[in-house]
């Protein structure tokens, strides 16, 4: 087959046995046209926890693009497989940006997953300003007081603290209506409901 069919046919997240479906082949052969894809640089590959790969089959990521999803997983142990792949081109992301775009997708996995990037995250300054650009400087912060919980993290610098600790007692979701038992001291420090639970955090661990 050419690739050119085989990207229409398999663009999208997929699994071995999901291209056999779709091309009503056997295991052997959907083996094959993925490493036949992927030498032509159409296939991305992940591992899931369970040590399932899945491949995200795309003409995009020929052009080499990244995505704040490959960011996340590189840092982080808890894995993410979405279909909604959304690539930069050009450039690679900062982890800075990164953090500020999985907090702007409410996801409850994306977020936890990326609590991992607090461990590199060091230039504060550009963090604020993204933050405060969309809105979320203190859900930022108390994302980053309830990740200093459950690992080592970079410090966060005072200036930053001080300029977005809450200045009133207006609370906000991270996720609407989800709240934390556990991280009440977290949540009238920022003034924002956490999503999360200890029981969340094991993946930490």
């Amino acid at each position: 087959m050419k690739h050119k069919f085989l990207l229409k046919e398999l663009e999208g997240i997929q699994t071995i046995a999901s291209i056999m479906d779709i091309l009503h082949i056997s295991k052997e052969k959907a083996i094959y046209y993925v490493y036949f894809l992927r030498k032509k640089g159409y296939v991305k590959t992940k591992r899931l926890s369970n040590n399932k790969r899945v491949y995200n089959i795309s003409f995009e990521n020929r052009l080499k693009g990244s995505s704040y999803y490959e960011i996340i997983n590189q840092h982080s142990p808890i894995k993410i497989a979405t279909s909604q792949i959304h690539l930069i081109y050009g450039k690679k992301p900062s982890l800075e940006e990164t953090l500020v775009y999985a907090i702007k997708t409410k996801s409850l996995r994306t977020i936890l997953a990326s609590l991992a990037l607090f461990k590199k995250i060091s230039n504060w300054s550009e963090l604020y300003n993204l933050a405060k650009e969309n809105h979320v400087e203190r859900q930022v912060g108390a994302l980053y007081d309830l990740a200093r919980k459950i690992m080592k993290t970079r410090k966060m610098t005072k200036r930053f603290r001080n300029n977005t600790l809450p200045k009133n007692n207006n609370f906000e979701y991270i996720i609407t209506g989800l709240k934390s038992k556990d991280f009440k001291d977290i949540e009238n420090r920022w003034k924002i409901y956490l999503p999360f639970n200890k029981a969340d955090l094991e993946a930490y661990k």
